[in-house]
């Protein structure tokens, strides 16, 4: 199976009906060799999106069973394996010809629960937890104004700044700094991502709801 993209990354085969997020790495020839290759065995799209949930599990697990920098670097290891199988699910589910009727389902609820773990435990880990909850939730919001958009017949709206890989790509730079930063650098640097993931959260909140509106005001009645 050839996975073949436009020039914005924009799949040329496969079943459109859902609104997808134009992610570069689907363009990845390693990445398509994988989603190829799991695309020829039993393993199902919706088992992958599971996988992300066990994947993120790794981040708590690092960070509060395994001191100093191999911690760090489990968690970041989770984090990335987690964006991984965020990619290879819908590539094998449209690309792949492998969806189902509750693939959408599956897209969605696994990113959820992955956000809050990595969040909530980052949080916890950096003794934020108030920040690493709210943080939770304005993600998880992030996604609900998405799909409320979609639910009102409007485009699904993936505008940032602070939309899931983002998120993931913030907490990456304060894993980094906690592994090789002394512990004051590190204390600031993760206070100052928490706050980043989470005024840029509330801002794509607004963006995305702004969009909507928007977008019905521009229908006709």
């Amino acid at each position: 199976m050839t996975l073949k993209f436009d020039a914005h990354c924009r799949p040329l085969e496969g079943d459109l009906s859902m609104d997808r997020r134009l992610v570069t790495s689907r363009s990845n020839p390693w990445i398509q060799l994988a989603a190829a290759k799991l695309a020829r065995t039993s393993i199902t799209p919706n088992q992958i999106s599971v996988a992300s949930v066990l994947f993120a599990l790794l981040v708590p697990a690092g960070l509060f069973g395994i001191d100093g920098v191999a911690g760090a670097a489990v968690a970041i290891g989770g984090i990335q394996l987690r964006l991984l199988a965020n990619v290879l699910d819908g590539l094998v589910a449209v690309e792949g010809g492998k969806g189902s009727r509750v693939g959408a389902l599956y897209n969605e609820f696994p990113d959820r629960i992955a956000d809050s773990i990595v969040l909530v435990a980052f949080g916890y880990a950096v003794s934020q937890p108030a920040l690493g909850w709210l943080a939770a939730l304005l993600a998880a919001l992030t996604a609900y104004v998405r799909i409320f958009g979609g639910s009102l017949g409007q485009a699904q709206s993936f505008l940032g700044p602070m939309a899931k890989q983002h998120r993931m790509a913030v907490v990456t730079v304060a894993l980094i700094g906690m592994a090789g930063l002394p512990t004051a650098w590190s204390a600031r640097l993760s206070l100052a991502c928490l706050l980043l993931i989470v005024g840029g959260a509330a801002l794509t909140c607004i963006r995305r709801t702004r969009a909507i509106c928007s977008g019905l005001q521009g229908q006709p009645q």
